[in-house]
């Protein structure tokens, strides 16, 4: 092993430790506090090894886990962009672009290039391990809403009309299964709260 390859991997890993300082808008569900990037990303490869067996199709739950722990390394350049902050997709997915090329592009080759192209086959969401991740993606947060009692729905106003949009086509196309259950848990959410 070439000590330069060894040097840049280390490098890497010491540059994406600070994606545990990246706060996130969802709490813990004990409502201690907020979540960071790097506890979002492990808790999101967990929900791949346990609930594989829900995504629209058969997936290879190892290209899955690896996306969900790289999907977020851009917010370390760039920050978490909370789903109801009313920023301007373009241009999220023009900084997150350029975050992905600078970290990505501390690694080794081929490594580096590897890595970047499975966040960029993430960001599409064309295939169906993509798709899964997307879902789980945002079916987490929309769980933490759900057990929190509104979380952040409650905190920016989301109505249930936003929910169903925001989340449901996402979660829907990639593990439709999660979505039937996603949708009965927010409609009672939103019930309860009128």
């Amino acid at each position: 092993m070439h000590s330069t390859t060894l040097e840049k991997q280390l490098n890497f890993l010491r540059e994406i430790d600070r994606l545990k300082s990246v706060v996130r808008q969802s709490p813990l569900l004990d409502k201690s506090r907020k979540e960071n990037s790097a506890e979002h990303s492990w808790h999101l490869a967990m929900y791949a090894l346990l609930l594989s067996e829900y995504a629209s199709g058969p997936v290879d739950t190892n290209r899955v886990l690896r996306m969900l722990l790289i999907h977020d390394i851009v917010e370390i350049d760039v920050g978490d962009f909370p789903i109801h902050s009313g920023s301007s997709p373009e241009l999220q997915a023009e900084q997150e672009a350029v975050a992905a090329a600078r970290l990505f592009g501390l690694l080794p080759q081929p490594q580096g290039d590897e890595l970047l192209a499975l966040w960029q086959e993430f960001e599409r969401a064309e295939s169906e391990d993509a798709q899964f991740a997307k879902a789980l993606d945002r079916f987490q947060p929309l769980l933490i809403n759900v057990v929190t009692g509104g979380g952040t729905w409650t905190e920016n106003g989301v109505s249930l009309e936003q929910v169903l949009s925001r989340y449901g086509p996402v979660i829907k196309r990639g593990a439709p299964q999660l979505w039937s259950v996603c949708e009965q848990w927010v409609t009672q959410h939103f019930a309860g709260q009128a």
